[in-house]
Order: C-alpha cells, then structure tokens, then sequence
C-alpha cells in the first residue's frame, strides 16, 4: 500500500514538473511571438556592432595604423636630427608629421606625431603651436604625458604665462608619480611660483620634492631652495 502512494505521489510530482516546464515554454513561446519584432531587431543590432567592430578593426583600423608607421619614419629620423622644420613639413619626398596627423591623427602612431609636432613646435620657438598641438596630443604612457604636460608648462612660461605654466607643471609631476619627471616639474613649478610672487606656495612645493623625492638630485637640494625662503628645517 506504502509502494502504491509513493508511486502515486511520485508520478503526481513527475507530471506537475511536466506541466510547469510545459507552462514555461508557452509562455516563452508566447513571449516571444509578442515581442518577436523588438527581440530580431535587438538581435540584428548586437549582430551588426559587433560584426562592424570587428570589421573596423581587421579591415580599417589596423592598415590605418601600419600605413601611419610608414610614413612617420623618416619624419622621425629628421627629428633626431634636430631638423624640425622638415621633420614637421616632410622633405618634398617623404611626409612630415603634420601630414600623418592630418591623414590617421586618429591612429596610435599620429597621437605619437603629435607629441613630436609638439616638441618640434616648442624646439623652433612657435610656442603656441606647441600648445595647441601638445593639449591636443593623448597617451596611455603615463610617463610621455607627463612629458607632454611639462613642455606645455615650459611653453607657456615662453610665452608669458606663468599661471598656465605653473598649472601644467603640477598637472605633469602628479600624472606620474616617478622619480625621472615628478620632481623635475615640481622644481619648475616652484621656480615659477617664485616668479609669480607666491613664496608660501613655492615652499610648500618644495616640501614636497624634499619628502616625496628625497633620493633624487632635485630632492637633496630643496634645503637650499628654501632657506632661500627662510624656511630652515629644524
């Protein structure tokens, strides 16, 4: 009688687990045909991203950038050479960087050329050219931005501001936190500090190349720089 009820109950659970997955897929199958048009077009679109991702990379992007490392070569091979003009204008026979801006500044290889411009820009004395293409200029490489924000700072200060140098000289030592470019623009940032008349600003900037940089050239001089300002340590 026992075996009889079990199996009984057995089946009865067996048949509401039927039913519910039964039930499940009518509505899914309902849920779909109401929908049927918002779901194929969802679907059409992931498709079409997706594939247009991949097609853009494979197809677009990577001859792009190749073609940009081709033609930025002997632009650079000028720079190296300090031949600025030429390595921004091309020789005639081979492109400068402002051409390979102009034609895949949005590759990896033209943000490169833009550094380049830039420097080459700040190099010949064309200091607001030098801004312009330098604020334009982005990098995953902590330590070239930095790089790019200091001659900003340098170019500004050319150019008679001081509080635009001033900002971009912090903005270069506290992009990067190293012991190769943090303290070098913090030292132009507290010279220029002095320039502007801002004694307490400088000192606390040279505090801080003195505790944060200690080992370094510019952190074993700060002493130096402020008993200049009558901040003696004790």
């Amino acid at each position: 009688m026992t075996e009889t009820k079990n199996k009984t109950a057995a089946e009865n659970t067996s048949a509401s687990k039927e039913f519910q997955l039964e039930d499940s897929i009518h509505k899914a199958e309902e849920f779909f045909n109401k929908n049927k048009n918002s779901i194929i077009i969802a679907l059409l679109v992931i498709v079409v991203v997706v594939g247009g991702s991949f097609a853009y990379n494979r197809f677009i992007k990577a001859p792009n950038e190749k073609k940009a490392q081709d033609m930025v070569f002997h632009a650079q091979q000028y720079f190296e050479k300090d031949s600025f003009r030429v390595a921004l204008n091309g020789d005639g026979n081979y492109y400068g960087f402002l051409q390979v801006i102009d034609k895949y500044g949005s590759t990896k290889t033209g943000q490169l050329a833009k550094y380049y411009a830039g420097v080459s820009y700040v190099k010949l004395g064309e200091f607001q050219k030098g801004v312009d293409m330098l604020k334009d200029f982005s990098s995953g490489d902590q330590i070239v931005q930095a790089m790019a924000y200091g001659l900003t700072g340098d170019a500004y200060m050319e150019l008679g501001k001081t509080e635009d140098g001033i900002e971009y000289y912090k903005k270069a030592a506290h992009h990067s936190n190293n012991e190769l470019t943090a303290p070098t623009f913090l030292f132009r940032a507290g010279l220029a500090l002095e320039k502007a008349n801002k004694p307490a600003d400088a000192i606390a900037v040279y505090k801080e190349i003195r505790d944060k940089y200690p080992q370094t050239q510019e952190g074993r001089e700060m002493d130096k720089y402020l008993a200049r300002l009558g901040e003696v340590r004790n």
